[in-house]
Parts: C-alpha cells; sequence; structure tokens
C-alpha cells in the first residue's frame, strides 16, 4: 500500500488550521473574564479564561477583625469559583476546535 501525498498534505493543512484556531481562541480567552464569587456576593474575584486573576472585590460588611479566618474562607472559595468558571469557559472555547479531545490548555 503506497504512501498517499497528497493526504499527508491534506492532514497537514488541517493541523495548521487547528493551531491557528487555537491561537486565536487562546488570544479571546486572555480578553475575556468571568466572575467567582462566595458569601452571596460578598466576596467577588474577576480572572480572564487564561486564570490569570484580575481582581477581588470586599464587601466591607464581610470585614470582621474578630473572625478573619472566615474571610479568608470566603476569598479562598471565591478564587476557586472563579478557576471553575475560567477552566469552563476554556473548555467550551477550545473544546469546539479540538473536537472534543482532551488537549492541555
Amino acid at each position: 500500500m503506497g504512501f498517499d501525498q497528497r493526504a499527508m498534505r491534506d492532514m497537514m493543512k488541517q493541523a495548521q488550521q487547528m493551531q491557528a484556531q487555537m491561537e486565536k481562541a487562546q488570544q479571546n480567552l486572555a480578553e475575556e473574564t468571568v466572575e467567582g464569587s462566595s458569601g452571596g456576593g460578598m466576596v467577588t474575584a474577576t480572572m480572564t479564561g487564561q486564570i490569570e486573576l484580575q481582581s477581588i472585590t470586599i464587601s466591607k460588611d464581610v470585614v470582621d477583625p474578630e473572625d478573619v479566618e472566615m474571610l479568608q474562607d470566603l476569598v479562598l472559595s471565591a478564587l476557586k469559583d472563579a478557576i471553575e468558571k475560567a477552566k469552563a469557559l476554556q473548555g467550551d472555547r477550545l473544546g469546539a476546535i479540538t473536537g472534543g479531545m482532551n488537549l492541555p490548555f
């Protein structure tokens, strides 16, 4: 069975197109943001689709010098929520390109 040069060229072209689409999607993820929250919105964390933290907002109502641990827990929870949302956004944007292949982002 001979090697089909045309099929190989077509496959390489498709791979290059997929790479270009991935690069564009990665750029778009850097511009999109998600927001995670905890404590009913008392703490919010905003990050890009590339999981880069942009900001943390803390309501002054949740700041209690006698209960710093609660504030730490709320911040951690908001960050985890934002990370989950950013990963879901990555899956949505990049999964459409990879056709569901489990590729590292």
